[in-house]
């Protein structure tokens, strides 16, 4: 009797958040949370995280150093919803408060194997120049708004030590929405995949080589050929 084929393919990711460039800002912190569609479901390994706190090296790079490790697995039948991981880097402002300095997103590499990618970040900008003193993003829903004080006078954001942030950080890896948001572009962040599949030739997806699917083990050391 012929084995039954499998139902369903494997997704299967590790590697870092490795570093990051944001000259204007030290002493951050990133969280990372995966999105992806309807058919996909996690079977190991965690879909969100969130780092230590770096300072910049004292290198000329000036880079912020997390090497924050990623281990996740995900099961499908459909390609359609592939995930995507959603970075947000917070630190501290002036008045000591943890604001949001940047956001991010990037798809999982299709392909199996080893890749980087450098993610451009951006944060929300208030929609008018009025709003760039006062924070507040009442027209935007995902973005919380600044309180109004009661005598009707709104208190500066300057001041307050607040800026517009998403609700919600996985609004970045969808599309609807977004048109209402004005952003602005604030450094990068580089990560690090060890990206395997499994049974997706078996049921009709080709994403790669036949040699490097479902193919595991450690990654070479960086700098040296593969």
């Amino acid at each position: 009797m012929a084995a039954a084929g499998p139902s369903v393919f494997l997704l299967m990711v590790n590697g870092q958040v490795e570093s990051a460039q944001f000259p204007e800002y030290d002493d951050l912190y990133c969280k990372y949370c995966f999105v992806y569609g309807q058919d996909w479901a996690p079977t190991a390994g965690l879909e969100e995280g969130i780092s230590q706190i770096t300072s910049k090296s004292q290198d000329a790079r000036r880079a912020l150093v997390w090497n924050f490790p990623i281990d996740v697995t995900f099961k499908s039948t459909n390609p359609y919803g592939w995930p995507q991981i959603v970075l947000s880097v917070y630190g501290p402002d002036v008045f000591g408060n943890d604001v949001v300095r940047g956001y991010g997103a990037v798809h999982v590499p299709l392909s199996p194997g080893r890749h980087k990618k450098t993610i451009p970040m951006f944060v929300p900008e208030s929609t008018s120049k009025l709003q760039k003193f006062t924070r507040t993003t009442a027209e935007s829903p995902d973005l919380v708004p600044l309180p109004t004080p009661k005598d009707g006078c709104r208190t500066l954001g300057w001041f307050m030590g607040r800026r517009p942030e998403y609700t919600d950080p996985k609004v970045v890896a969808q599309g609807e929405g977004r048109e209402v948001t004005r952003v602005r572009s604030q450094g990068f962040v580089t990560l690090l995949f060890n990206v395997v599949t499994k049974d997706m030739r078996k049921l009709g997806y080709d994403t790669g080589p036949p040699d490097t699917q479902g193919i595991s083990g450690p990654s070479p050391p960086q700098g040296l050929p593969r």
